[in-house]
């Protein structure tokens, strides 16, 4: 398996870094940090926000291997990838269900979890310790708070159980704390998010020009807020809020499906929540993010198709689950030995054979992840040809915001009224024909297939199916059990934590 260095920025490292991008379009192309306090109106923990934006974006437990397999490998829409002899260890634990409680990737995806949490606690302690109650400050405060709760988002949807660490950490003994329950790590959630939505911003923009894209808004927080009121079947507060985000006018579909994953839409209308990434044209600047690198094509290099590591490749299930005409399937897999359809996103170039079909080739899988698949003319000005680390990873889309509020509507008895409409808006775009409501069940089954086909590959269908409790019918002949539901705590946190954090009872 081809080896990565996780870098830690420290935190006071992290703003005089970001004084170079003056090329970046994104949230961190800001003013030059030479330029007086007053004029940046920044907060006075605004250093300590940037650090943990950085850390985001740099942790494997966010953007590379350990997120994809807790996230995506262990679905029916795709599988650990790459060649059969990189990374085999992965198979067994995420694909097959055979999970370990000592594992690299779990592990790293619990202390990369831990280490945002301990960074937005430190952040809040400070503003708390210097009394900043300036509007800045207290919108400083709100973008830590939301990544806390983004964090323990992930945890409890993992892990289930796990201690809550609200206070700053000054030594490893601080995070030894007992688990709290479910009910109480999703209010823990929702007091952050209530109060992230209440103090940042519905958006940036100033003097007509979005001064920070792709920087946390209120709406950010709503869609957050409404996606954990989805788990718990609380309906009614998930649906208010999505209803919030679309009256908001801050977000819209996309017309084009695939250009939503590419270069220029980034941050776009569409968009409510990235992890920012940036490298210059030139690959003199490289502020990246390896989660496209991490599922590239993976070949020879002397065969022109080495473009990442070959992870999170789609399954024949994946294919199959689309509808005729669904444009989502061209702009969601590349085919190896086929086209990559310029109509659905790619660059008019054809890729090789899979190496077991009946004219082999040099590819060790059938499919691609396209989402992530990069712009040739990008790769070759910057020399990163197979690591395509300027692509943003995209968190939450306006779409999700859409088909929780048809899916919550739907729960609620208005499904034929309102549920329906927003289905079909998603189908739309998809360029697929209206569905007409019949029964509540009938679209309770549309709207779960909606889910699957426009977020494929994008980390929200095993979690789906747990929460649907579809997990053990669909997954079932995997290897998936009703305990695969969550991960055990790893094992280096109950020895440090020894008669503190007990193991999840079902391991």
């Amino acid at each position: 398996m081809r080896k990565f260095k996780r870098t830690f920025f420290a935190v006071l490292f992290a703003v005089p870094l970001l004084a170079v991008l003056g090329s970046c379009n994104k949230f961190l192309d800001r003013k030059p940090l030479t330029a007086a306090l007053e004029d940046l109106n920044q907060g006075g923990i605004e250093a300590e926000i940037f650090g943990i934006y950085s850390n985001l974006r740099q942790s494997a437990g966010f953007t590379s291997i350990p997120w994809l397999g807790v996230h995506d490998f262990r679905s029916d829409d795709s599988e650990k990838g790459s060649d059969a002899a990189d990374g085999a260890e992965w198979v067994a634990p995420f694909d097959n269900y055979l999970y370990v409680k000592d594992l690299w990737a779990t592990n790293t995806y619990w202390d990369d979890h831990m280490t945002l949490v301990t960074l937005c606690n430190s952040a809040i302690q400070k503003a708390d310790s210097l009394n900043l109650v300036d509007q800045s400050s207290i919108i400083n405060v709100a973008e830590a708070r939301f990544m806390r709760a983004y964090a323990y988002f992930d945890m409890v949807r993992t892990f289930g159980e796990v201690p809550i660490i609200d206070t700053k950490v000054y030594q490893s003994a601080d995070l030894c704390k007992p688990k709290k329950t479910v009910p109480e790590v999703y209010a823990f959630i929702d007091a952050d998010l209530t109060f992230a939505a209440a103090n940042l911003p519905a958006n940036w923009i100033s003097g007509g020009s979005n001064k920070y894209p792709g920087r946390l808004t209120s709406g950010a927080a709503k869609a957050l807020h409404a996606k954990a009121y989805l788990y718990r079947q609380n309906w009614a507060q998930a649906l208010s809020l999505c209803q919030q985000v679309m009256g908001s006018n801050e977000y819209e579909l996309l017309q084009s499906y695939y250009g939503i994953f590419k270069d220029a839409g980034e941050n776009s209308k569409e968009s409510i929540f990235e992890i920012q990434a940036y490298v210059s044209p030139n690959g003199s600047i490289d502020q990246g993010c390896i989660f496209a690198t991490t599922q590239g094509v993976r070949a020879a290099t002397s065969t022109g198709w080495n473009l990442g590591w070959g992870w999170n490749t789609p399954t024949d299930n994946l294919v199959s689950a689309f509808e005729a005409g669904d444009v989502r399937k061209g702009s969601t897999i590349l085919f190896s030995g086929q086209s990559d359809d310029p109509s659905t996103g790619g660059y008019g170039r054809v890729l090789p054979n899979y190496i077991l079909d009946p004219v082999p080739g040099p590819l060790p899988r059938k499919y691609w992840n396209k989402k992530i698949y990069a712009d040739p003319a990008y790769r070759a000005s910057t020399g990163f040809s197979d690591n395509p680390s300027w692509i943003n990873k995209r968190i939450i889309r306006y779409a999700d915001v859409v088909l929780m509020a048809a899916e919550a509507s739907n729960e609620l008895g208005t499904g034929a009224t309102v549920g329906i409409n927003l289905l079909n808006d998603i189908r739309n775009r998809a360029s697929l024909g209206d569905k007409t409501f019949t029964t509540q069940d009938q679209l309770r089954k549309d709207i779960k297939q909606e889910r699957r086909v426009e977020f494929g590959v994008e980390g929200e269908r095993f979690f789906d199916l747990v929460r649907w409790n579809d997990a053990l019918t669909v997954l079932g002949p995997l290897g998936y059990t009703n305990r695969c539901r969550y991960y055990p705590i790893p094992q280096p946190v109950i020895n440090r934590c020894l008669n503190v954090v007990i193991q999840n009872p079902e391991w």
